[in-house]
């Protein structure tokens, strides 16, 4: 208890906001690049570790957020981040393809311990009116950390590949015993019994959900963006590391590394997302859904032409371009997707959807990861990322069919007004 009252709550959750992005950067800035060079995975099984990775997270949402909200919130948080450390170690250490697998999925599982714990843990600390500058001013201590993360990720792995992983997960472990000492939980009131969510209880607010999005044509469609996401999303994620080093020349100048360009590649799309985020923040208008949904069409037709080009182009720094601007594009695209979400749905079952819409996703990326890393075996990583290309192309029709019934329902709207008016 003497340890606990030495820091706030407040700048326990500044440390740990920081420190698990630096450690989190430090580990995956390199981690494909390590599973590449030094496990000598083959694409099906890069994907493989995905899909494995995705399974486990989606199986654990539901125990790992029970604990959190029926226990403790501060014991969620400690325990995820000591098993998140356990598995990047574990992975650094045994350069194997089962190794790697248990890995990722330690990791998942640490993941979903902490994700969403770790808000509610300081929302109940510091009250719920206090929270939104204080998830503001951990979001850009956690930027930091991770540009941090991604420059001594490079410079550890230029040593050797398998350091950012050990150290990394290292720092995770020292991570949790910090918090173990010093986070404090004053204000957390377990779960009475007799109100602790059962499975039973969850299957009935699913089953609202699913009777919500059929009375809604655009929640359904929502649902169907984020499936192709998802089926899209694995296969790139795990094999455009592997096609930069099978399929390019990595230029020899300053004598850097294939690993330092990877680093660099963290850093500038850093760097281009939130200067990209200024702009829309200062230039369009978030909250309106028709320009969030042309928004999210034309970044969504750009990341498809830039998949494209990556997978065909031969020449280094056109394909470091569409990776980056893929990458941008893919991130501040996320505030008007969550815009719109949120636009969408009844407050009554608002996070019954999301979850729904996350569940979507994982079960795209569990569904559509094997067949792009099967392609990307048998043929060639180009083919791979062509295919994922092609997959992630029906979401430009989906939003322009959303588009015309948004139209539609603000001309209906209009009307009624307008007769209402005369």
């Amino acid at each position: 208890m003497l340890y606990k009252r030495r820091l706030s709550a407040y700048v326990v959750y500044l440390i740990f906001s920081g420190g698990f992005a630096l450690f989190f950067a430090l580990c995956v800035t390199v981690n494909l690049v390590y599973q590449v060079e030094v496990a000598h995975l083959n694409p099906l099984q890069l994907v493989l570790v995905g899909t494995a990775l995705e399974t486990i997270t989606f199986i654990a949402q539901v125990p790992t957020g029970l604990l959190a909200d029926v226990y403790s919130r501060r014991l969620s948080v400690i325990l995820g981040t000591f098993i998140i450390g356990a598995g990047f170690i574990l992975e650094g250490s045994i350069p194997r393809f089962e190794t790697i697998v248990l890995a990722q999925s330690l990791f998942g599982i640490g993941a979903t311990f902490v994700d969403g714990a770790e808000q509610a843990w300081i929302a109940d600390e510091v009250g719920e009116e206090h929270v939104g500058p204080i998830f503001m001013r951990s979001t850009q201590i956690g930027l930091i950390g991770g540009l941090i993360g991604a420059v001594l990720s490079a410079g550890l792995a230029s040593i050797r590949l398998n350091f950012p992983l050990i150290v990394g997960g290292s720092l995770y472990v020292v991570l949790a015993v910090f918090l173990l000492l010093y986070m404090p939980e004053n204000d957390f009131r377990p779960t009475p019994r007799q109100e602790r969510q059962t499975w039973q209880a969850m299957i009935g607010t699913f089953r609202t959900g699913i009777r919500f999005v059929r009375q809604s044509s655009i929640l359904l469609i929502l649902l169907f963006i984020e499936l192709f996401f998802g089926l899209s999303s694995e296969g790139y994620d795990r094999l455009s590391t592997a096609h930069f080093l099978a399929d390019f020349t990595f230029p020899t100048f300053w004598q850097l590394k294939p690993v330092a360009w990877f680093g660099i590649f963290s850093v500038a799309g850093t760097l281009l997302s939130l200067a990209v985020t200024e702009l829309i923040r200062r230039r369009f208008d978030v909250n309106n859904q028709r320009v969030a949904i042309t928004a999210l069409f034309l970044m969504s037709a750009l990341q498809v032409a830039c998949v494209l080009v990556f997978a065909l182009i031969g020449h280094f720094f056109i394909a470091a371009a569409a990776y980056l601007v893929y990458g941008v594009f893919r991130s501040t695209g996320r505030p008007f997707w969550t815009t719109w979400i949120t636009q969408s749905t009844d407050p009554k079952v608002r996070a019954t959807i999301f979850s729904m819409i996350g569940q979507v996703d994982a079960l795209g990326q569990i569904a559509g990861g094997p067949p792009v890393g099967y392609i990307g075996t048998v043929f060639s990583l180009r083919a791979a990322l062509v295919a994922v290309s092609v997959i992630l192309s029906p979401v430009l029709l989906l939003f322009a069919y959303a588009a015309r019934k948004v139209e539609k329902h603000t001309r209906r709207k209009v009307s009624e007004v307008y007769d209402d008016t005369i």
